[in-house]
């Protein structure tokens, strides 16, 4: 979805492994640059070098810099000891028009640096509201909608979730990231559970799960706190 130039030509098999933020950590020191975890695709019996795939989420364009973008994409290919490296950047609102950077004098370029970008907000909600990819129907109310298809983008991506997600720890905090960007107001929240009575329900329990849990999880403090 973010990376489909890329994706199309990665073919069947393949393996994706998040790099864990804590190694490149130790390993990069100072130079260490949180962004999103990079992936790392491998194919099977290694038939093909692994590819790692940078993506950094950018949700005020203003902020976004592709100097530390770039310096983090050599970062890493020096330590993971390779050149196939995919940078993306994902931007949830609107998308900055520094789209490379290049270095050099007079006569030559002495480094080119790009990357695969995706506006959000202008993709349109209605290509990916029965799409089986979970990031795309999570991302939903981040897509491009008209105001009267908010409710139904709403219904949508909970769907999603509840259809493609099992784990119920990942549901609770799936169903944070969807309320967070939808941001219903009283009266669409009104709309909706008018609309989508079951899953209204099914979006109680999942809010009364979650009240449980922080209850549980409060009284254990407590306790601890006072033995």
């Amino acid at each position: 979805m973010f990376a489909q130039p890329e994706a199309d030509a990665l073919g069947p098999g393949i393996s994706i492994t998040p790099i864990r933020q804590e190694q490149l950590k130790r390993k990069l020191g100072d130079r260490f640059r949180e962004l999103d975890v990079p992936l790392e695709v491998t194919w099977p019996n290694g038939k093909k070098e692994a590819i790692l795939f940078v993506l950094e989420e950018e949700t005020d364009p203003r902020r976004f810099s592709t100097h530390r973008l770039a310096h983090y994409c050599l970062d890493l290919s020096e330590l993971r000891n390779t050149k196939r490296v995919v940078p993306v950047v994902i931007f949830l609102r609107g998308q900055t028009l520094d789209l490379s950077l290049c270095l050099g004098g007079e006569r030559h370029t002495y480094l080119q640096f790009n990357y695969l970008s995706c506006s959000l907000s202008k993709l349109p909600w209605q290509k990916y509201q029965h799409s089986s990819n979970i990031v795309a129907r999570l991302n939903l109310p981040n897509m491009h909608y008209e105001q009267k298809d908010k409710i139904h983008v709403y219904a949508q991506a909970f769907r999603g979730l509840k259809e493609l997600e099992s784990d119920p720890v990942l549901q609770d905090k799936y169903i944070d990231f969807i309320d967070i960007y939808a941001q219903l107001s009283n009266n669409e929240l009104k709309q909706y559970q008018h609309h989508y009575p079951n899953e209204a329900r099914q979006m109680e329990t999942f809010t009364q799960r979650n009240q449980n849990i922080g209850l549980k999880q409060g009284m254990e403090q407590g306790m601890q706190q006072g033995m």
